[in-house]
C-alpha cells in the first residue's frame, strides 16, 4: 500500500508535506477514497512548524488567542503555531500572558471532556480548535459542543487537511483542501459505492493511522 503512496507540498510553504494513497478506506464515521498520511508532519519537528507557520497567516489580524485545543495528535503542531502566533503579536488574556496547548479526554461514553485541573484552560477563554482532518464535521460538532459547554469561546477552526472550505456551517482554515486532491471523496459507510462495486476495503483509518486488512 505504501508504494502508492504521493506526497503533496503545500504551495505556501514546500516543508509542509502530507503522503496520499488512494484505495477504499473505513473511518469511524465513513468510508473514503483517499488515505491521507499525516504521520510524519504531526512527528517531525521541521514539517510541524512548517504546518504551524502555514496556518497562523489565518490568525494574523486576531487580537486574542489563549488556548489552542489539539485533536487527532496534533500537539506538536499546536506548540509551534502558539510560538508563531505569539511572535505575530496577538496576545493572551490569561493572568500568565501566554497560550495553553491543551487535549480533551474521551470518556467511555465517547464524550469529551476536561478534568477539573484543566477547566481554567478553557472557561472563558479565546480557543482554536486544531484538528488532522475535518471532512464529515462530526469531530468540529462534537469538539465545539464540548468547549462551549466548559465555558470556552470557539474564534476558529484550523485542520491539516479539509475537502471543503466550510464543515456543518463552520469555516475551515486548512493547509491541504479539495484543489489539492481533487478527487477525494467521502461516503456513508451504508451507501459508499465502493462497496457496491465489492471491492475489498485495504485499511481501517484514524487519527493514528491505518491498520491494513
Amino acid at each position: 500500500m505504501e508504494s502508492r503512496a504521493t506526497k503533496i507540498h503545500s504551495q505556501i510553504n514546500k516543508n509542509a508535506i502530507i503522503r496520499v494513497i488512494p484505495g477504499h478506506f473505513a473511518t469511524n464515521h465513513s468510508h473514503i477514497n483517499y488515505y491521507v498520511d499525516m504521520t510524519i508532519m504531526k512527528s517531525r519537528k521541521s514539517e510541524a512548524a512548517a504546518a504551524a507557520s502555514v496556518l497562523a497567516r489565518k490568525y494574523s489580524t486576531s487580537t486574542y488567542i489563549d488556548t489552542i485545543i489539539c485533536m487527532d495528535g496534533c500537539e506538536v503542531i499546536g506548540a509551534y503555531l502558539a510560538d508563531d502566533l505569539t511572535a505575530s503579536g496577538i496576545m493572551s488574556l490569561n493572568q500568565h500572558q501566554t497560550m495553553y496547548i491543551v487535549t480533551p479526554e474521551m470518556n467511555p461514553g465517547g464524550q469529551l471532556i476536561f478534568r477539573d485541573n484543566m477547566q481554567m484552560m478553557i472557561d472563558g477563554k479565546h480557543c482554536i480548535l486544531l484538528l488532522a482532518s475535518a471532512t464529515t464535521g462530526r469531530t468540529i460538532a462534537r469538539a465545539v459542543e464540548c468547549v462551549q459547554y466548559y465555558g470556552g469561546i470557539v474564534d476558529g477552526v484550523s485542520a491539516i487537511f479539509s475537502a471543503s472550505d466550510h464543515v456543518q456551517g463552520i469555516e475551515i482554515n486548512y493547509i491541504f483542501g479539495g484543489n489539492d486532491l481533487p478527487g477525494y471523496k467521502t461516503y456513508e459507510a451504508s451507501s459508499c459505492p465502493m462497496c457496491a462495486r465489492k471491492e475489498k476495503i485495504d485499511a481501517i483509518v484514524n487519527s493514528f493511522g491505518y491498520s491494513k486488512l
